[in-house]
């Protein structure tokens, strides 16, 4: 029987990861944006657990940003959650009432399609509060700097939750944090998932190069 103290273990460790890397490896994207991967362990803890611990990792990671390294407070921490959540929450929910591959696929890219327009809102509404930006100029700024970044981001985090789910599942397993598979056999590697996973990651790394400047 899979106990709650595993559970509560594994949550933490993935909060902790995630919280990690807020810390290392920010690619700045398009102007003074700046992308970080913390997402994709929380939708790996949203796939595992359900939409609620999406929603509760965003919520610890969020309120740690913005006590040790946010600069933006607690409109910053809003807009990582609500971020966070959009992508994550909605394609845990998704991929629970389809627990399938195409039930995950399907669901990472209604969680990527809606934080794009969730942010998209949110930053007309928001930014100007926290940033100190004229509505006019923030206007201005939503599709020459938000939407692109929200595309990249959620194209990486969409990607990089393909590419690392079940990586992560299987070494979860190993170390008897979560329960075995019902129908145990050798994890093999999905070719296709892998070529689709690369091509999004390189298709945005080009953008994120033209948009700096590079090409």
């Amino acid at each position: 029987m899979y106990s709650k103290t595993k559970k509560l273990t594994t949550i933490a460790m993935l909060c902790s990861f995630a919280y990690i890397l807020t810390l290392i490896g920010r690619i700045p994207i398009v102007l003074f944006l700046k992308y970080d991967s913390k997402d994709i362990v929380i939708v790996i803890g949203g796939f595992i657990f359900g939409p609620m611990v999406s929603f509760t990792i965003s919520l610890l990671v969020s309120v740690l940003q913005m006590f040790t390294t946010s600069s933006t407070g607690i409109w910053g921490c809003v807009m990582n959650l609500i971020s966070s959540c959009a992508f994550a929450c909605t394609a845990a929910f998704v991929y629970k009432r389809k627990h399938t591959l195409s039930g995950a696929i399907t669901g990472l890219c209604c969680g990527w399609g809606c934080m794009v327009l969730v942010m998209l809102l949110w930053n007309y509404l928001i930014a100007p509060v926290y940033m100190g930006y004229p509505r006019e100029e923030i206007a201005g700024l939503l599709f020459r700097a938000f939407l692109p970044f929200n595309l990249i981001k959620g194209g990486l985090n969409t990607a990089g939750t393909m590419l690392l789910y079940k990586p992560v599942v299987t070494a979860l397993r190993r170390s008897h944090l979560l329960e075995p598979a019902g129908n145990p056999s050798k994890p093999r590697i999905n070719k296709g998932l892998v070529l689709v996973s690369l091509l999004i990651i390189a298709t945005c790394m080009l953008f994120v190069l033209s948009f700096n400047g590079v090409f």
